[in-house]
């Protein structure tokens, strides 16, 4: 599993490049001419400041949360394929390998309207109208869109974009990281000529309000990331860049989390769709909590509604072992943090909690690994990964001090589930550290409490079960996808078939 991430075998966009802002189109269209300048849309030439902060609010919201990237994405893929969630309905075979090729169109066709074409104006707007510290924040931001898509798909159309070719050319995902280490090297530069200005894109970042000195550890603990998610394809190339994010300065408390706030117009994506109750929990993830005594338990997971306690239910199950209404009652649906805002059936009130980008916890796991790979990460790997713990504990939970320590140094193991296939405890790992263990077992470690911290973001979760194997998880019940067997971890999804048809020449460049 320890490839860089994706294998080949891609697809395409509309070609033109949109210069109007704020575009909610979902497909691509022939009539490019009316695409280009909808009647009430505000064009390039008519753009101010204001309208390119909103510009960027639009693509920073939907690179994590817009109704198709969660949906067509988060819940039926990434999620599924992380075993954080699994799936009761009978309408959708994407956990068992299987893709619907209208959920590729609306996932694509998604980032290239809503969040690359955005991307794409305010960067340009804020380089002509000498917006430097916007303009450095754009292309960190474009960072964190673009690996996203990059780490599921591979190729991309990425370099050539804007360019208003009628075939353009995909992007290598080598090319695509080394250009995104070139970004965040500008943008880091503009960041220490402006120590402690704020307020750049005012109150439309949504993350840290234009913070300069928060924008600078968010862009060093990205590069952090993009350094590990390189590790067994280019490892000079990810010690040097991670040494020097931690170096440079990285995320160190939680009020530095890179945070996505969400308001009643910008809905938690999870709790845009729990209502659906298409899923209930993954037993990979009730076997980890439930056995670990982990005090976050009753955050993740609510009781069965029948009153039988936490139950959560192996991923892949066969469309005729599906009983919706039943496994409602008799399986964990997700925590109330992120149930719907309104009051249900049942009595949940969800909260509409904020959407993770990159949080400080994950980047001491990033540091833990690193230290464990014999890096200068400012710590140890043993006491980086107990800093990750505490402070992923405390960032959703009220957990005191005294229960924190107990959890760290706790040597319970996972828990077997009574379910219909006698599943097995899914690992043999403990939360405290095995300072005497090997490699494989510290790093599972690492990359396990690094799985439950960045619950419930399924986009990486995903993509770091590729690179490195961890979690291990139960193998699915039934794939139905020749290619896959029930015992392998989808490695991509699939390019949209417009892809093929729309960009013929530019596309062959994403299959050599």
């Amino acid at each position: 599993m320890k490839h860089l991430l994706i294998k080949k075998g891609h697809r395409l966009i509309c070609l033109a490049f949109l210069t109007s802002v704020l575009i909610f189109s979902n497909s691509c269209t022939e009539k490019f001419d009316e695409r280009n300048i909808p009647q009430d849309k505000i064009v390039a030439d008519k753009m101010d400041a204001n309208l390119a902060g909103q510009a960027f609010a639009f693509a920073q919201y939907n690179s994590v949360s817009g109704l198709s990237t969660y949906i067509w994405n988060s819940a039926l893929y990434s999620d599924r394929f992380a075993q954080y969630f699994s799936n009761i309905h009978p309408a959708f075979q994407s956990e068992q390998n299987v893709e619907a090729g209208a959920h590729k169109d609306r996932l694509w066709s998604n980032f290239y309207d809503m969040v690359a074409t955005q991307l794409h104006f305010v960067q340009d707007y804020t380089s002509k109208n000498n917006l430097p510290i916007e303009n450095a924040i754009t292309k960190v931001q474009k960072v964190a869109s673009y690996h996203r898509m990059t780490d599921h798909f591979g190729p991309m159309i990425y370099a050539e974009f804007g360019s208003g070719k009628t075939s353009v050319n995909y992007t290598s995902q080598k090319d695509m990281y080394t250009d995104f280490f070139k970004l965040l090297d500008e943008a880091s530069v503009v960041f220490k000529q402006n120590v402690g200005k704020k307020n750049a894109f005012g109150t439309n970042d949504q993350m840290y309000k234009g913070d300069v000195n928060l924008w600078a550890k968010f862009a060093n603990s990205l590069r952090l990331r993009l350094a590990l998610r390189i590790v067994y394809v280019e490892p000079a190339l990810a010690k040097t860049q991670a040494e020097k994010a931690v170096a440079d300065g990285v995320m160190v408390n939680n009020s530095e989390s890179g945070l996505i706030t969400c308001t009643i117009n910008s809905l938690n994506g999870l709790s845009k769709i729990t209502y659906h109750e298409e899923w209930r929990m993954s037993a990979t993830i009730h076997s980890l909590l439930v056995g670990f005594n982990d005090p976050r338990t009753s955050i993740y997971m609510s009781q069965r509604w029948d009153g039988g306690g936490y139950r959560g239910l192996r991923n892949g199950l066969p469309v005729n072992q599906r009983d919706r209404g039943a496994m409602t009652l008799s399986y964990s649906a997700v925590g109330n943090r992120w149930r719907p805002l309104y009051s249900g059936a049942w009595g949940e009130q969800g909260i509409n909690a904020p959407m993770s980008v990159v949080t400080t916890s994950e980047v001491y796991f990033l540091r833990a690994e690193g230290a464990l790979r014999g890096w200068n990460m400012g710590g140890t790997a043993k006491s980086l990964y107990e800093n990750g713990i505490r402070m992923a504990i405390t960032s959703i939970s009220t957990a005191s001090s005294a229960a924190i320590d107990t959890y760290i140094n706790g040597t319970s193991l996972p828990v077997a589930i009574n379910d219909p296939w006698n599943s097995p405890r899914v690992t043999d790992i403990p939360v405290a550290y095995q300072s005497a263990g090997s490699f494989e077992t510290q790093l599972e470690q690492i990359i396990t409490q690094k799985w439950l911290a960045i619950f419930p973001d399924g986009w990486e979760a995903w993509a770091e079960r590729r690179r490195t194997g961890y979690p291990v998880g139960y193998a699915i019940i039934e794939s139905l996808n020749p290619n896959l067997t029930k015992f392998q971890l989808a490695r991509r999804r699939e390019y949209p078939p417009i892809e093929a048809s729309s960009n013929a020449e530019g596309f062959k460049s994403a299959l050599t």
